[in-house]
């Protein structure tokens, strides 16, 4: 019981899309990237890296530090860190920049408007990790 307590008064340190961004953090770090780099075939291994397609051995390389990223994601979200500000929404904002050029150079793509609609979640999110700054200084 006071497991989900303290689970319940952690969540309401942030809101509700923040929370979101702590679990998908979490789902990286604990699932999803210790089954890719583990148990993933190195040649059906992709990563993408500023909108550039890496596959293979690249792509397994490069793994840890995606790994890294989330795993301080979900540690800084988790405590609310003051470290996380700016460089949750500079690497949000990264991530926008990354879609934006992962649609120009697709062949179903290239178009600056899909570029750009499949890019603006990612603006907004990261605007909105900005204008959260003083959640970050609060822990």
């Amino acid at each position: 019981m006071n497991v989900l307590r303290s689970l319940t008064s952690n969540l309401k340190l942030r809101p509700w899309w923040m929370n979101g961004l702590l679990f998908f953090s979490a789902y990286m770090a604990f699932i999803y990237m210790p089954w890719d780099f583990f148990f993933k075939p190195i040649a059906e291994d992709e990563e993408v890296w500023f909108g550039i397609l890496l596959t293979g051995w690249s792509a397994k390389l490069s793994e840890p530090l995606h790994w890294i990223i989330y795993g301080l994601a979900c540690k800084g979200f988790w405590g609310m860190k003051q470290w996380m500000f700016p460089w949750a929404s500079l690497y949000v904002l990264q991530i926008a920049i990354g879609m934006f050029v992962w649609n120009l150079l697709d062949q179903n793509g290239r178009e600056w408007t899909g570029s750009l609609l499949v890019s603006a979640p990612f603006v907004v999110l990261s605007i909105a990790l900005w204008k959260a700054r003083l959640k970050f200084r609060n822990n």
